[in-house]
């Protein structure tokens, strides 16, 4: 199985769409089997997912996952025996990695992540030594984590087309930057392998030409296994020349919050669903939760205050939004003692390695939960079955098993979005970049 098993934070017998995937199994597997053989896979990736029980969708793909940190430790072999696997395929002659953090060195828990995927790739068999973009790393610098480990930084060298720090040239880069300002000269035109490749950074991916990607895959998939690609793909639009601060482009956004509204509507009523259906408004570019918004009436985009505004109208390294993701909200009806919580899945090449809950005291079911304040709840393997087996009555179905073929369906989708955006200039201005 490329699935372990794991416990998830909802009891009770597995819902329609979970026991309709359960029972394709064999046809699912095959099927992604041939996803992998068609395309290169991203070395890694994390992918957000939400269940409202009669939906079961990803909300956000990261090519840069940093969060490994918070993966049960029960996870660790598996995380190695893919890596293993990824080095191989990509470069089997591997013997050294070099990684590139984003330059965050303040934050102490995003630095944890880099020492536990710096930890996986050695025990994967790499040397593995860590070079940072930052000017002011001038040596090697050691930081103190909360953990009480440590982690060495070094200044990152260039002789010619290759990469390297004091007496270490590796074979191949694989960064954990997502390159939201743009891409540094140093790591432009590299002779070495670099992972994730240069365009799968933020200055030119798009959260909408990954759901457009995705939609492709899930319209597939669903008649794998015979149901309405909605229940798992949700509705979106995408709104360009967005200027929160000036309120132009309001009417673009007004527009697509009430078409979505009322296609969610139309579904709602052929389903029997009396929820309060919702969209979700956020940059087309750009991780950490920034510049997100909950909306329930198109007025509401019409009426946002200043606070508002500003909210919106900046992502990560201070870059203005201009184009925006007018996306379909997906309600969590999962929580961990009494908050809203949602399952996050990682993958290390094709694998499904573990996963974790974001959980939020202070959010609700149809807000964002990816904001200040929230926390993360490991994902532990379940007892006594070591795989789904639904014809063994004393092994209770594994409902992870279908958070890890959504996953890996937004793994596909991230697949065909690289394959299509690769011949795009990596020149692109940096108010293009931050645009998004």
């Amino acid at each position: 199985m490329t699935v372990p098993r794991l416990t998830t934070a909802l009891s009770g017998p597995p819902l329609d769409l979970e026991r309709k995937i359960l029972a394709a199994m064999p046809a699912i597997e095959h099927w992604l089997r041939g996803q992998w053989q068609e395309r290169e896979t991203p070395f890694y990736a994390s992918v957000d997912l939400r269940n409202s029980g009669f939906k079961l969708a990803p909300v956000d793909t990261n090519l840069y996952p940093g969060g490994f940190n918070n993966l049960n430790p029960d996870f660790h072999p598996l995380c190695v025996q893919a890596a293993m696997v990824a080095v191989e395929k990509i470069c089997p002659d591997a013997r050294g990695v070099l990684l590139i953090p984003e330059n965050h060195t303040r934050n102490t828990f995003y630095l944890q992540n880099v020492a536990a995927l710096q930890t996986i790739l050695r025990h994967a068999g790499m040397n593995v030594r860590i070079g940072s973009l930052l000017p002011e790393i001038t040596a090697p610098t050691e930081i103190a984590l909360p953990d009480g480990s440590a982690l060495t930084l070094e200044p990152l060298k260039r002789d010619g087309n290759r990469l390297s720090v004091d007496g270490f040239d590796p074979c191949v880069v694989l960064l954990n930057n997502d390159l939201s300002g743009g891409v540094p000269d140093i790591l432009q035109n590299l002779e070495q392998t670099l992972l994730p490749p240069l365009h799968a950074g933020w200055f030119i991916r798009r959260k909408s030409n990954h759901f457009a990607a995705y939609r492709q895959v899930a319209a597939e998939f669903a008649k794998v296994i015979d149901i309405d690609p909605w229940l798992i793909d949700p509705y979106f639009e995408k709104c360009g020349k967005i200027n929160f601060h000036e309120r132009k482009g309001e009417e673009c956004l007004e527009g697509y919050v009430s078409e979505i509204l009322d296609d969610i509507r139309a579904k709602y009523r052929e389903y029997g669903i009396t929820h309060e259906p919702f969209v979700i408004v956020k940059a087309d570019a750009g991780t950490y939760g920034m510049g997100i918004m909950t909306v329930k009436d198109p007025a509401e985009v019409r009426g946002l205050n200043r606070k508002q505004r500003n909210k919106m109208s900046v992502v990560k390294e201070g870059l203005e939004v201009h184009e925006v993701l007018v996306q379909e909200g997906v309600h969590t009806f999962e929580s961990v003692n009494g908050a809203a919580a949602e399952p996050v899945v990682y993958m290390i090449d094709h694998f499904v390695v573990g996963g974790f809950y974001r959980v939020h005291n202070e959010r609700g079911q149809d807000q964002n939960l990816n904001a200040p304040g929230m926390k993360f709840s490991p994902l532990a393997f379940a007892e006594p079955c070591s795989a789904p087996n639904p014809d063994d009555p004393g092994c209770p179905p594994n409902r992870f098993y279908a958070y890890g073929v959504l996953a890996r369906l937004a793994l596909a989708a991230a697949a065909l979005e690289l394959e299509q955006t690769a011949e795009q200039p990596l020149d692109a201005p940096r108010a293009a970049a931050g645009s998004a």
